[in-house]
């Protein structure tokens, strides 16, 4: 564990946005959601389409983050429009 820590540390450093994401998602599976929005957040600037889908759930739920209905919707549509099925799936539902 503590070498594929080092690992994908040294990717995020070398600004990897996927390792952004896969980092992020391990702070938000131990709770640490502000963590994990920080990496999130990195990883969508860089353009990674699941990264907006994760940081459009933590907005929904509020977790890290204020509940935001708008900033929901502006990374939902960034992952759709990034490809990311499920976004698109959710997208299609809201705007019904």
């Amino acid at each position: 564990k503590d070498r594929a820590d080092k690992m994908i540390m040294k990717r995020i450093e070398a600004n990897d946005p996927v390792a952004m994401r896969q980092w992020g998602r391990e702070q938000y599976d131990k709770g640490d959601y502000s963590s994990a929005f920080e990496y999130y957040t990195k990883a969508a600037e860089m353009g990674d389409v699941d990264a907006h889908y994760q940081l459009a759930v933590l907005y929904h739920h509020g977790r890290g983050v204020e509940k935001d209905e708008k900033k929901e919707l502006h990374h939902m549509e960034e992952a759709a429009i990034g490809g990311h099925p499920d976004a698109r799936y959710n997208l299609a539902c809201y705007e019904g």
